[in-house]
């Protein structure tokens, strides 16, 4: 495969909603579903100070992945925490440790929010995102158990 140089890895600019939404349909067919993120749901909760969820792009004259973090709490310990909620690189750029680029930028956006844990997710059948994530450093977290969810 050959190697591209590698991409900057910045915070997302409005300039960007177009590239990350096609990126967010990616990720979401990827996945079997349907992404309904709307450029103003983008801007609302993305492109505001201080935004809902932070996003991660890897701009390489194109952008070639993204990684979307929400906050978590584990309010009785006074813990703030960080999960990546999306890691996704272009298909076609993947083996380039642009993945690791956006996991790097998550975790220093933690440690500046004064976050004491970073989480992410994947797949059960994805093992080898498993070892990547373990080859991280990342441990295996257990499930907090039954939740349930109320839609309005």
């Amino acid at each position: 495969m050959e190697t591209s140089a590698a991409p900057l890895i910045r915070r997302a600019c409005p300039g960007d909603a177009a590239a990350l939404l096609a990126m967010v349909e990616g990720l979401a067919a990827h996945h079997g579903d349907t992404a309904t993120l709307t450029a103003e749901t983008l801007a609302r909760d993305v492109f505001t100070d201080p935004p809902w969820v932070r996003v991660f792009v890897a701009d390489a004259d194109r952008l070639v992945g993204y990684a979307a973090l929400v906050p978590l709490a584990k309010f009785q310990a006074g813990e703030r925490g960080m999960d990546i909620h999306h890691l996704f690189v272009d298909p076609e750029r993947r083996g380039q440790r642009i993945g690791r680029g956006l996991v790097d930028a998550a975790i220093a956006e933690a440690q500046a929010l004064g976050c004491r844990s970073i989480t992410i997710g994947t797949h059960a059948d994805n093992h080898d995102a498993q070892a990547r994530y373990l080859a991280m450093g990342f441990q295996p977290a257990t499930p907090p158990g039954p939740r349930f969810r109320l839609r309005f």
